[in-house]
């Protein structure tokens, strides 16, 4: 009887918390996913950008991520990561974007500012320059590329993701992605190595 006694003891002090009300959880909810929203809102941004060249598009293609992000957030089984699912969310609404797209580009991103992306690190004028000139024909031969092998070859190098990130987020296989980078790469390299 006596270690009855000490299991009902802590069977009370258990049952002794106050239950959590339902706003409180939508409380702690909405302060989980404000902290995913600061944390990773620029990767979204900056992947929506390169793909897009467009800040307007981008910035607009972001906030609908993470509103979409939000209403189903209940839905989140937490299978990957915060970042995989929403990049997953980021790379459907780009896909959505090109295939319903029928006007042609407006206010792509100047070479000007995409080459302020890239570390100024006390450059002359000449090495900017040249810099700026080495971002546009890598733009123009990522322009060339496939939007699958564009979408894999951003998310490799201009978000830096793993390639397991890469095929959680695109649903490939990461064979597929390896695949689909090595060709990126290859065409990549034989552009620029055709311009210089």
């Amino acid at each position: 009887m006596r270690g009855r006694g000490a299991s009902t003891k802590v069977m009370a002090a258990g049952t002794a918390l106050e239950p959590l009300s339902a706003d409180s959880a939508e409380d702690i909810a909405a302060q989980e996913f404000a902290r995913i929203v600061e944390s990773h809102r620029p990767q979204i941004f900056r992947f929506l950008l390169a793909s897009l060249r467009d800040v307007d598009l981008a910035e607009t293609l972001t906030q609908e991520c993470f509103l979409k992000a939000h209403r189903n957030w209940s839905h989140f089984r937490g299978d990957s990561s915060a970042m995989t699912w929403l990049m997953r969310i980021a790379i459907n609404l780009q896909k959505d974007y090109w295939r319903n797209r029928r006007q042609t580009r407006t206010n792509a991103v100047d070479l000007d500012e995409a080459s302020e992306w890239l570390p100024n690190g006390e450059r002359s004028a000449e090495q900017q320059i040249l810099a700026k000139e080495q971002v546009a024909q890598v733009w123009q031969a990522v322009k060339g590329l496939s939007e699958r092998q564009r979408t894999v070859f951003l998310l490799r190098y201009v978000e830096e993701r793993e390639l397991s990130e890469i095929a959680a987020a695109t649903g490939l296989s990461e064979g597929t992605v390896k695949a689909h980078l090595s060709r990126a790469v290859g065409r990549v390299r034989a552009e620029l190595r055709g311009t210089r």
